[in-house]
C-alpha cells in the first residue's frame, strides 16, 4: 500500500477543509460537501464492515437478487444500531463561532436560508413545535447550537460502551454513510447506483435498483411503502415533501444548492433526477385512495365502510377499520382485506348506513371504473364532483391527494450549475478487495477531493499529517473539558489511566478524537494524552503545551507546570507535537 502523506496545507481554506474532514460536524459537511462522501470511503476502507461479510446472517448473500441482498442488510442494521441524536455526546458550540469560522468560505445569508440551526424553516412541522424545544436547545442561550458530529462506523459501534446502550448508534448522516458503504461492501451494489441526499434536517440515500429504494435512518423505504399511508412512511416522506435537497453526492462528485460549480457527472445526475421522480410518482388507483385515507386520519371520520356479513350489508366507521390494522398484519387496501374484516368484532358494525358519512366503497368503485389521472384538471373536477356534504373541504383534500401521489423533489438545479468534473474517477468495484480499494484511493488522493477527504476521515496518522487531527482535537471537542471543571491535571490523568488501554479503532495508527475517548471511556496512551491536552488547552490556549511520542511506547504531555505519561501509543514514529501557543510538529 502507498504511504502518501501530504504536508500541512498553507491555505486557510485547505487547512479548514482537512481539519473538518476529521470532525465531520453537520456544519462542516454543509460547507464542504465533498466530506460526506469522504466518510463513505473511510467506512469502505474500514475493516469493520468487511467483517460483516463473515457473519452467518450474510451467508451466500452474493447469490441473492439485489433487493433481497439489500433487505438482509437492512435487518442487520436494524439489529445492530439505533438512531441517536442528543446534545451531550459531542457538545455545543455557538452560531457566532461557526459563522466566524466559515465566513470566508460561504455566504452567511445563504447559510441562514439553508441550514436548520441558522434560521432555516423549511419543514413547518419542526418549527410549529419549536425546533429548539424539539432538540432540547431551549435550555441554552439563543446562540447555542450542537456540533452534531457525524460518526465513523467505529464510533457508531462504540456507543455500546455507553451506559444504557446495548448496540451501536448514530445520527442520520452517520447512518446514511454507513448504509452507502455497507451496500457496496456487503450487498455488492455498485457505487454508481447509490446517490446520497442531504436536506437541512435529514440525510438519506436513493438506491437505483428496480423501482428504487430509499434509506431512511435505519429503515428502507420501497416505492410501495412510500405510498402505503402508514405512520412510518409518513415520517419517511417528510424530508422530501417539505425540504429542499441541498446536496446530492455520488461516486462521481457532488452538486450543492449554494455553489455554482458541480463536480457530479451530469449524466449520472440526470439519471438520478429521472429515477427519483419516478420513485416519488404513482398512478392513482383505488388502493392509493385507501392508502391516502390511512395517512390522513382526520378525514376518516367522514367515511364509512360497507361490508357484507352473512350476505347482508353492514356499515362501520372508517377509523375503526384502520384502528384494527395497528395490531394486525392484514390491510384494508390489499388482498388481505377479507381477513382483516373477519377479525373485527361484529359489535363494531351497524345494520344501517351511518349518518353524515360517505360510503368509501362507492369511491373505490368510481376510481376503479374511471382510471383517473390526477395531473389532468378535468379528472380532478370529476373527482371533486363526487364529494357530498360539508365534512371535507373538497379543494384542500384534492390538493393533498395530488401531493400524496406526486411528490416533486426540490433538487439542486442543474441548469444553473457549471459542471467541472476534473478529478479522476474513483473506479471502485464490489469485486475488489479492501486492500485494492485502499491502494486505488491512495493513488488518486492528490487529484480527487473525495479520496483525499477519506484519509482524513479515516484518521490514520501514518497516512496524513497530524496537524488537521490535532486542530480538530483541541478546538472542537468540548465535552471532556466541560465535564471536569474542578479536577486538577493530576486527577484527570489518574482517571484516564483507569480507562482500558484500547482504542475504538482497530488499525495501528488510527486515533480517536478526545470526546470519543471521553464518551466511550477507553483509549490508548496517545489518545489519553491528547484528551488531557485537550482539557489543558481549553483552560489556557496560550500556555505552552506539547505531546512527545517516545520509542518506549509511551506518550508524555508537558505544560501547565506538569508532565504526565501514558503507555501505549499505537504504531506512530517518535515525534513531538507542540500544541500551544502554536501548532508545530517535529520529527
Amino acid at each position: 500500500m502507498s504511504n502518501n502523506v501530504p504536508s500541512d496545507a498553507t491555505s486557510p481554506r485547505e487547512r479548514a477543509w482537512r481539519s473538518s474532514a476529521v470532525t465531520l460536524s453537520d456544519m462542516e459537511v454543509f460547507v464542504f460537501p465533498d466530506l460526506i462522501y469522504g466518510l463513505v470511503l473511510a467506512n469502505v476502507m474500514s475493516p469493520r464492515i468487511w467483517r460483516w461479510r463473515d457473519d452467518p446472517w450474510f451467508k451466500n448473500i452474493e447469490h441473492a437478487k439485489p433487493n433481497r441482498r439489500i433487505q438482509r442488510l437492512k435487518q442487520f442494521v436494524m439489529d445492530h444500531y439505533v438512531f441517536n441524536l442528543d446534545l451531550d455526546t459531542w457538545g455545543l458550540t455557538t452560531k457566532q463561532r461557526e459563522i466566524e469560522r466559515f465566513q470566508d468560505f460561504i455566504d452567511t445569508d445563504a447559510l441562514q436560508q439553508s441550514n436548520a440551526l441558522f434560521g432555516y424553516q423549511g419543514d413547518k412541522y419542526y418549527f410549529d413545535i419549536d425546533i429548539r424545544t424539539h432538540f432540547g436547545l431551549d435550555k441554552y442561550e439563543g446562540d447555542t447550537i450542537p456540533y452534531w458530529k457525524t460518526e465513523t462506523v467505529e464510533a457508531m459501534d462504540a456507543f455500546k460502551f455507553k451506559p444504557a446502550m446495548q448496540t451501536g448508534a448514530g445520527e442520520c448522516v452517520s447512518l446514511s454513510t454507513l448504509y452507502a458503504a455497507a451496500l457496496f461492501i456487503v450487498a455488492r451494489i455498485p457505487l454508481a447506483d447509490i446517490f446520497m441526499m442531504a436536506t437541512p434536517l435529514h440525510s438519506q440515500n436513493f438506491i437505483d435498483v428496480g423501482q428504487g429504494i430509499l434509506t431512511n435512518n435505519r429503515r428502507l423505504v420501497t416505492k410501495t411503502m412510500w405510498f402505503n399511508g402508514t405512520e412510518i412512511s409518513a415520517q419517511a416522506r417528510r424530508a422530501l415533501e417539505h425540504e429542499r435537497v441541498t446536496l446530492v453526492a455520488h461516486e462521481s462528485g457532488v452538486i450543492h444548492t449554494l455553489y455554482p460549480e458541480a463536480t457530479i457527472d451530469p449524466q449520472a445526475y440526470r439519471r438520478f433526477y429521472t429515477q427519483i421522480r419516478q420513485f416519488l410518482h404513482t398512478d392513482f388507483s383505488e388502493e392509493i385512495l385507501g392508502n391516502f385515507l390511512r395517512q390522513h386520519g382526520a378525514m376518516q371520520r367522514c367515511f364509512q365502510i360497507r361490508w357484507p356479513i352473512h350476505g347482508v350489508d353492514h356499515y362501520i366507521a372508517a377509523e375503526r377499520v384502520f384502528a384494527y390494522e395497528h395490531n394486525s398484519s392484514f390491510r384494508f387496501t390489499d388482498g388481505t382485506v377479507t381477513k382483516l374484516m373477519d377479525d373485527i368484532d361484529h359489535e363494531e358494525f351497524h345494520s344501517s348506513p351511518l349518518a353524515h358519512r360517505m360510503v368509501f366503497n362507492d369511491w373505490q368503485r368510481f376510481v376503479r371504473e374511471n382510471q383517473l389521472d390526477l395531473r389532468r384538471s378535468e379528472d380532478l373536477e370529476r373527482l371533486k364532483a363526487r364529494f357530498e356534504g360539508d365534512c371535507i373541504d373538497a379543494d384542500m383534500t384534492l390538493q393533498a391527494l395530488v401531493r400524496f401521489c406526486y411528490t416533486e423533489p426540490r433538487l439542486p438545479d442543474a441548469a444553473s450549475k457549471t459542471f467541472t468534473r476534473t478529478a479522476p474517477p474513483l473506479d471502485l468495484h464490489p469485486e475488489m478487495t479492501r486492500e485494492e480499494i485502499i491502494e486505488r484511493l491512495a493513488s488518486i488522493r492528490d487529484r480527487n477531493p473525495m479520496a483525499q477527504a477519506a484519509f482524513y476521515a479515516y484518521r490514520d496518522l501514518n497516512r496524513c499529517e497530524p496537524q488537521p487531527f490535532l486542530r480538530a482535537a483541541l478546538q472542537r471537542n468540548p465535552v471532556a473539558g466541560n465535564a471536569l471543571p474542578d479536577k486538577s491535571a493530576d486527577d484527570i490523568a489518574e482517571i484516564l489511566r483507569e480507562y482500558p488501554t484500547e482504542s475504538i479503532y482497530d488499525e495501528p495508527a488510527r486515533l480517536a478524537q478526545p470526546d470519543e475517548v471521553w464518551n466511550f471511556k477507553r483509549g490508548t496512551g496517545i489518545e489519553k494524552a491528547i484528551l488531557l491536552a485537550n482539557i489543558l488547552y481549553a483552560r489556557n490556549p496560550r500556555a505552552e503545551l506539547a505531546i512527545r511520542i517516545d520509542d518506549a511506547d509511551s506518550a508524555t504531555v508537558t505544560g501547565h507546570d506538569g508532565q504526565w505519561t501514558f503507555p501505549g501509543v499505537k504504531a506512530l514514529k517518535p515525534q513531538t507535537w507542540r500544541l500551544a501557543p502554536d501548532l508545530i510538529v517535529d520529527g
